[in-house]
């Protein structure tokens, strides 16, 4: 095989698509791996099944544990794949432990690496993802940036500006081939309709991992929903709903709490609600693409082009703070310009490592 898509969780697996369904198209050879760092059939495998790719070539299974376990057991595995497989490029989307798993295990090997969305910067170096997405830039031949900002992170860190490129963000070529059909396809759930209901995620570390700070946020979010009378529906994650269950906490009613939902499910959730609340980074791109106001529940977001363009506003975790930002967006109109690219990031990508022609 000559070029190696490797991915292990939800977001990596949306964003990387319409890459890996580029270069089916353009039938260029690779090979697909699956770190299993999503191991849970909802979060990972009907994703893959909803996106239209094929069966991963390798699932490495290796599930979670701690920021060394996992790192460490991918690092392990992905490096005996590679070392069969030896494709010439290994490329990896984002900022997760698979991520820099994957481009340590690559570079051991003398394999080059593809970082797909490289150069975004939250400047807050006590989040993992930080990190993980700063490691990864620096061990890359080839950085795909998703905005000009995100490239000139790279350019300041003194990375050659010709491994650097301006490519736009894949996710926008996603939402082009999947929006549509999420909307034929997607069903509300009873009782919900368009425009009737607010949208929760949250799941990353600092907000489900510290029963202080996830109480002070529910606790916003409860004001919220007391104060413009909308459901609040809440596709949890399983990160979420383990300290939940774990510190008793109660639920107001009028928080809805549904599994977790496949992708055009979630997409046509996004795309029905007055306003979404959430800690994703993904999400906050979605929303500003789709015109859904956002409010990120952190202190700060490695996706600053969305508060830019008035998509998204920073509410942490303060109640008070949440309630006010929350307001503010509900009455905030939609027509914020997209500043993602124009939905050919995929081909341009491709086109940057040859079409092919490097990889024989």
């Amino acid at each position: 095989m000559s070029l190696s898509f490797i991915l292990g969780t939800r977001p990596e697996i949306i964003k990387m698509a319409p890459i890996i369904r580029e270069a089916d198209s353009r039938e260029l050879d690779y090979s697909l791996i699956h770190t299993g760092q999503h191991y849970s059939t909802d979060m990972s495998d009907v994703f893959l099944q909803c996106l239209g790719l094929r069966e991963p070539d390798y699932n490495l299974n290796v599930g979670s544990g701690t920021h060394a376990e996992e790192t460490g057991k991918m690092l392990i595995a992905i490096e005996r794949v590679l070392a069969k497989v030896r494709p010439k490029i290994v490329l990896v989307e984002g900022d997760t432990n698979s991520v820099l798993a994957a481009g340590l295990a690559a570079t051991k090997l003398n394999i080059q690496v593809g970082h797909v969305e490289a150069g975004l910067r939250s400047r807050d170096s006590t989040m993992p993802e930080e990190v993980n997405r700063i490691l990864t830039d620096h061990l890359s031949q080839y950085l795909f940036s998703p905005t000009p900002l995100a490239r000139s992170n790279l350019i300041s860190e003194g990375i050659p500006s010709e491994r650097a490129w301006m490519t736009g963000n894949t996710i926008v070529d996603s939402l082009e081939e999947c929006a549509e059909l999420a909307m034929r396809l997607g069903q509300f759930p009873d009782g919900i309709r368009k425009g009737n209901y607010l949208l929760l995620t949250l799941h990353r570390q600092e907000n489900v991992d510290s029963e202080e700070r996830l109480r002070l946020i529910l606790k916003g979010l409860q004001m919220v929903h007391e104060k413009t009378g909308l459901m609040m529906i809440w596709p949890i994650h399983p990160r979420s709903q383990k300290l939940i269950d774990r510190s008793r906490l109660r639920l107001w009613r009028g928080l809805r709490l549904l599994n977790p939902q496949d992708y055009f499910s979630f997409l046509h959730l996004l795309m029905g609600t007055r306003l979404v609340l959430t800690d994703s980074g993904g999400v906050q791109e979605e929303a500003c693409v789709l015109k859904v106001p956002c409010v990120t529940l952190r202190d700060s977001t490695e996706r600053p082009e969305t508060l830019a363009v008035g998509s998204n506003v920073l509410a942490g975790s303060n109640p008070d703070l949440i309630l006010q930002k929350a307001m503010f967006m509900l009455s905030k109109d939609r027509h914020w310009r997209n500043p993602f690219g124009d939905g050919h990031a995929s081909a341009r990508i491709l086109d940057i490592i040859g079409d092919g022609s490097n990889l024989g």
